[in-house]
């Protein structure tokens, strides 16, 4: 049985489990980071050059923070070929950008987002604590690899009103 494509298969609206399934999925996508600048560090013949880029991404469970990290990023031929091992060092800060909403209830910490930083066994890492005490959310930015990582690491807190008090999952 096939069903004719025509200008109308578009405009209907999908099934509500389908579209219930479509929205589960996107939340527990992990964060997106999506490159807002860069700069030169160390130039290269071939290949691209060392650089630091600043990324930013939207905390995917709390509407209204946005986190810009700025990280070393290889270049020359073993960068380009995405062999090269990015160094260990990164900065974060996170920053109220709108009306913060919550819509459920947070992990006391929780990985928000994860990206690779070698071919095989380096992550860069972005956690997010919850500071009851204190109405705050602390971002953790550190790198880890299979077998060693490193302490260097970087922290940043957004302050939330008491006024809106942050759910926690117990």
């Amino acid at each position: 049985m096939s069903f004719p494509l025509t200008r109308d298969s578009f405009s209907r609206p999908l099934p509500l489990a389908l579209a219930v399934s479509l929205a589960l999925l996107l939340a527990s996508l992990p964060a997106q980071a999506e490159q807002i600048g860069a700069v030169d560090t160390v130039f290269k013949f071939i290949g691209p050059n060392h650089k630091v880029v600043v990324e930013a991404y939207d905390d995917p469970a709390v509407a209204g923070v946005t986190c810009h990290v700025s990280r070393a990023k290889a270049g020359g031929i073993s960068g380009a070929g995405g062999l090269a091992e990015d160094p260990s060092d990164a900065s974060i800060a996170c920053r109220q950008v709108g009306p913060i909403a919550i819509a459920q209830p947070l992990p006391q910490q929780e990985e928000v987002f994860s990206e690779r930083t070698s071919i095989l066994f380096k992550r860069l890492r972005i956690v997010r604590i919850v500071d009851v005490k204190r109405n705050a959310l602390v971002y953790l930015t550190y790198s880890d690899k299979l077998i060693e990582g490193s302490p260097k690491n970087s922290i940043t807190t957004v302050a939330v009103d008491r006024a809106l008090p942050i759910p926690v999952k117990r």
